[in-house]
């Protein structure tokens, strides 16, 4: 095709990018294994080995953290990393001698090495007040506060059974993978947005109507002016009115805070994917460094380290020793919120995240 008359190139080949390690032995490989916390390598069939050192990130990075992982990866990889779905920075190595060198270079940074095989991975997280509109919780600062009391659990100083895979989402509309996680702090809103007055001035009343997903905004008058009503028993908080008013806030530093949910998971070892349920339903957010969520999270990795078998994920524990035993272990109070009441859905429903013909 002449390239001159193309409209639509899509993304390039993902092949231009591999490291030539990599491209020499793509689907080749004949094992991997752990060398050491936050390192492994990868061996082909023709006994070329690939050695990975995996490093924390914080996520939201600035043009001089980037550039220094840019420096280093010049330095001992040839120019190659990759960054994973958690936020994790991989250095890929071919020079077993390297490995050390760099790890003491990441360590100089403030970047611990770990995360592989049986750990804590980064925590994959949201914008939080940082940028998003919507969030009822901060992700970067609660991120920041449960790793940073969490970090042995990730750089190998104590070990757990197996796999652990935290995740933030700042609010019910869940951008992070919070449904799909061991551990998920999702922030929750408790009181509809506030409707201010000379609405009508600044938004299309029509379109705030239409973007509720549930019809809870319903035209109305106030001092003669045109405006909307919210029917809080509908209103499920997505913020998408916000998203199209400004004139329709839905933060409350009162009400707003965080939940946490266990069991969740993707794999389809051991037993099919599993959706989060809710332990915790309500902590008010304490910024800075949010000691309640701090603690809650803790006890509920520790109850997982002291009773799971070996490879066993957070969920399989807990439907192993039940949830009553699982509420008294994490000294979590059970409250109504912890009630399934959902009426469109059943215990016949299929609720698992795998879907089979």
């Amino acid at each position: 095709m002449d390239t001159q008359r193309r409209t639509d190139f899509g993304p390039p080949d993902f092949r231009r990018f591999l490291p030539p390690v990599i491209k020499d032995n793509y689907g080749k490989w004949k094992y991997h294994e752990i060398l050491k916390p936050g390192v492994m390598v990868h061996v082909g069939e023709g006994g070329d080995k690939l050695f990975t050192v995996r490093a924390g990130s914080p996520r939201l990075l600035g043009t001089k953290r980037i550039r220094k992982y840019a420096e280093l990866a010049d330095k001992y990889c040839g120019g190659h990393l990759r960054f994973t779905s958690r936020h994790n920075v991989e250095f890929l190595l071919t020079d077993e001698a390297n490995i050390d060198p760099l790890i003491k270079d990441l360590h100089d940074l403030g970047h611990p090495v770990g995360g592989i095989g049986p750990a804590i991975s980064s925590i994959v997280h949201t914008q939080g007040w940082v940028h998003c509109h919507s969030a009822a919780t901060d992700a970067s600062g609660v991120v920041k506060a449960v790793m940073d009391d969490l970090h042995e659990y990730f750089d190998g100083t104590k070990q757990i059974p197996g796999k652990l895979r935290i995740a933030l989402a700042c609010c019910l509309n869940m951008c992070g993978a919070v449904h799909c996680s061991d551990i998920a702090i999702l922030g929750v809103h408790r009181r509809p947005p506030k409707v201010q007055q000379g609405l009508n001035k600044v938004c299309e009343i029509p379109n705030v109507i239409a973007a509720c997903p549930t019809a809870a905004i319903r035209p109305s008058t106030v001092d003669g002016n045109p405006s909307v009503e919210i029917d809080e028993s509908l209103c499920m908080f997505c913020a998408n009115c916000f998203s199209v008013c400004p004139a329709l806030p839905m933060a409350d530093a009162l009400n707003d805070g965080v939940s946490i949910w266990v069991g969740g998971k993707v794999s389809n070892a051991r037993s099919e994917p599993m959706f989060s349920k809710l332990a915790v339903p309500f902590i008010e957010n304490e910024p800075p460094r949010w000691p309640t969520v701090v603690q809650a999270v803790r006890k509920i990795v520790e109850v997982w380290a002291d009773g799971a078998r070996p490879y066993e994920r957070m969920g399989d524990f807990i439907e192993r020793i039940g949830w009553p035993k699982f509420f008294k272990l994490t000294g979590i109070e059970f409250q109504k919120e912890h009630i399934d009441d959902y009426r469109y859905a059943g215990l016949s429903y299929k609720r698992s995240a795998q879907l089979r013909h």
